[in-house]
């Protein structure tokens, strides 16, 4: 499982173990909505042997769509159309502040994807 934390100017990223029990963050992807970012994503996607992509959705604390709502949904849409696998999105809530609070060596984008990948493990791989 590869989880992606967008943002338009860097979308960080993490990878879960084979097991399905521990997400590791690694390098962000520079302009993920780019023909270099998207490029990067796929192979990000073979290199890993994803078998699925999971998005952060940035819904408001109130459980609404934002204007950054809006753009993660047609990031994903750009992906179910570019990836092989299948994409989920999934609730983001908090992810980047629990980021911020823990701190890490990986970039704060790329700990927030991790969050919300774990988040899900945790779920059971529900949305």
């Amino acid at each position: 499982m590869l989880a992606l934390d967008y943002g338009s100017a860097r979308c960080g990223c993490a990878v879960s173990d084979p097991t399905g029990v521990l997400a590791t963050p690694i390098d962000p992807v520079a302009s993920p909505r780019s023909r270099r970012g998207l490029a990067r994503l796929r192979a990000l996607v073979a290199e890993l042997s994803a078998e699925r992509v999971l998005v952060g959705l940035p819904l408001s604390l109130s459980g609404h769509d934002t204007a950054q709502t809006l753009e993660t949904r047609e990031f994903a849409s750009t992906l179910e159309r570019q990836l092989p696998v299948p994409v989920e999105l999934y609730d983001e809530r908090l992810t980047t502040r629990l980021a911020g609070r823990v701190g890490g060596r990986a970039s704060e984008d790329s700990r927030a994807a991790a969050h919300l990948l774990e988040d899900w493990l945790r779920s059971g791989g529900r949305a």
